[in-house]
């Protein structure tokens, strides 16, 4: 990185507390949002999840429903969201294995950042 560019990260990083705290579509969520855990139910990711959920419910008056989908060391659950619609009903909650499973060839066949993912 270099050093234009880490100033211009750090001046939009010093901006950004003077805006607004949150930005809403007018209508989103119209439906409820679908949060994938690629994990099993009862560990961290999946405890934080149904908190984050529970507390998005309620601020938004709209349901977010946790949907664990565990295995193949987080392929499977990723993969769901990296196929899905990409209108943001499909949330995905992430960890550290993640990140090591798409570097790995392993999880190339099942997503490509690149061409899968929306964002």
């Amino acid at each position: 990185m270099n050093r234009r560019r880490l100033l211009q990260l750090s001046a939009g990083a010093a901006v950004s507390g003077a805006l607004p705290g949150f930005a809403f579509a007018l209508d989103y969520p119209a439906r409820p949002v679908r949060i994938i855990v690629p994990y099993p139910p009862g560990i961290a990711p999946d405890i934080v999840a149904r908190l984050v959920a529970q507390a998005l419910s309620e601020r938004l008056k709209q349901q977010f429903v946790v949907d664990n989908r565990s295995g193949g060391a987080s392929n499977v659950g990723t993969s769901i969201v990296a196929h899905a619609v990409p209108d943001g009903y499909t949330l995905l909650v992430v960890t550290t294995t993640n990140t090591i499973n798409t570097s790995i060839s392993i999880s190339s066949a099942i997503l490509h950042r690149s061409r899968d993912s929306s964002g």
